[in-house]
């Protein structure tokens, strides 16, 4: 029976492997995904390790599009200290989001002159949740849990890559609270 169980195990740990949603690394769950970049391009998430990461599922006609501006006024300010904003379009609000990734990509350009991260667009509740978002509702510390509420929630990931806070759709992003935890975490030593 032990050994049946072990084996078991490594099947289904294997199994999770092929389906490619986490990389066969030690990194922090959060940053163990790959995923693709809003032009379909591969980008293994570990390679934000030691940055202070801000993940956001975004919509194109949502009321809170305009955070678009203070996302990227934050990316600016904050980059070259090691702070990221990763982009996640998502269509599980009200059909807010029904562009393809190229058009969401023109938009965010065009619109809003995104220049931080912005990855292909994924389901962030539901049936067919990415398993990202299924790790941030459901395995993250209990304060961190529950379900996505609406467009533009925010996660904030340490320099160790745990997911430390989560920020409602309705907090503009350069309010003074968000600021402060950004500045407070980009404070925290490097992990060596």
């Amino acid at each position: 029976m032990r050994n049946t169980t072990r084996w078991l195990s490594i099947l289904i740990v294997g199994a999770g492997l092929v389906a490619g949603t986490a990389n066969a690394t030690s990194e922090p769950a959060a940053l163990g995904f790959t995923m693709n970049r809003i032009d379909g391009t591969p980008e293994a998430l570990d390679r934000y390790h030691g940055q202070v990461v801000m993940l956001v599922n975004v919509a194109s006609r949502c009321g809170f599009t305009p955070q678009y501006d203070g996302l990227e006024q934050l990316y600016e300010r904050y980059r070259d200290r090691g702070f990221v904003v990763l982009g996640f379009p998502s269509n599980d609000f009200a059909g807010q989001e029904p562009g393809t990734n190229a058009e969401i990509a023109e938009f965010c350009r065009a619109t809003w002159s995104v220049k931080f991260p912005m990855f292909e667009k994924i389901h962030v509740r539901g049936a067919q949740q990415h398993p990202l978002y299924t790790y941030l509702t459901t395995q993250t510390q209990t304060a961190v849990r529950g379900e996505i509420e609406w467009n533009f929630q925010k996660f904030l990931i340490d320099r160790h890559g745990q997911v430390v806070e989560r920020i409602t759709p309705r907090t503009d992003p350069l309010s003074a609270t968000v600021v402060e935890r950004i500045e407070t975490l980009l404070a925290e030593p490097h992990p060596g």
